[in-house]
């Protein structure tokens, strides 16, 4: 019997214990451009530890995030498709969309640089010439911010990518880099990725600047009406944090090689 009571109360610290160490988790879907630069990494840690709670990040191309946050597979989004995201909210799907940073596009490729276009100021001009020289181009392939706005790109030179030389990896930014570096073509990439995967690659930027490659990124919850279970509290915390003084300075002074990859949304 004295054993029996003896076990009942060790079950009873454990159970208490795993209770008060128990931690709350908040579901993020966010792209692949903020896990691959690293910033993500960089932001989670004191919001975590201020709330006493876990974030599981899903990092994947905008398109899927979104359906992620449609079916109320996650809490909240973190992307960089406006359109997209305007339409995500429209639709009932999400609340509160807050702009949170920015950086921009940028049109990377091989040294030798087939297609003529380095220095060109114009990407919609860059990207006719490229599939006139029908010079290998990587896409992302994946309905990802990045893949948007290239398409949106191909539509302003009149083009519609195809043949041998136009290759859709269904990749995330990181690989496509890599990808394209390797069969010396070009590709398009958010400027914060590239900066981080840099050295890892022969592929520098050939076109950049132009008001088109503008890439805004916005964070948005997953609309608690539409899915009860959606942790609208923490989300709610989370999404002030993101667009609040401590993660808008981590934004600010997040570096690769000591080039700024982000901007913080005014």
């Amino acid at each position: 019997m004295k054993n029996i009571t003896a076990l009942i109360f060790l079950l009873s610290i454990f159970f208490t214990a795993d209770s008060v160490m128990a931690v709350e988790h908040l579901r993020l879907a966010t792209t692949t451009s903020t896990e691959n630069s690293g910033l993500i990494e960089e932001l989670l840690p004191p919001f975590e530890q201020i709330n006493n709670c876990k974030v599981d990040v899903i990092a994947v191309g905008t398109g899927k995030a979104i359906k992620l946050g449609e079916t109320g597979d996650v809490d909240i989004i973190l992307v960089h498709a406006r359109s997209k995201e305007d339409k995500f909210v429209v639709d009932g799907f999400g609340v509160d969309r807050r702009d949170v940073m920015y950086n921009d596009f940028i049109v990377l490729g091989p040294t030798g640089d087939p297609a003529g276009i380095k220095g060109q100021d114009d990407v919609a001009a860059a990207m006719e010439k490229i599939a006139a020289a029908k010079s290998t181009f990587v896409s992302r392939g994946d309905d990802s911010g990045t893949h948007t706005r290239e398409l949106q790109l191909w539509s302003l030179a009149n083009i519609v990518p195809a043949g041998n030389w136009y290759l859709e990896s269904g990749r995330g930014m990181g690989e496509v880099i890599i990808m394209a570096g390797e069969r010396h073509g070009y590709t398009l990439s958010d400027r914060g990725t590239y900066l981080a995967f840099k050295d890892k690659t022969p592929l520098q930027i050939v076109v950049e600047g132009d008001s088109r490659l503008f890439n805004p990124y916005g964070v948005i919850m997953v609309n608690p009406q539409r899915h009860p279970h959606v942790k609208k509290d923490l989300g709610r915390k989370f999404m002030d944090y993101l667009t609040g003084k401590q993660a808008r300075t981590l934004i600010t002074d997040f570096r690769k090689g000591g080039e700024q990859l982000f901007y913080v949304a005014e």
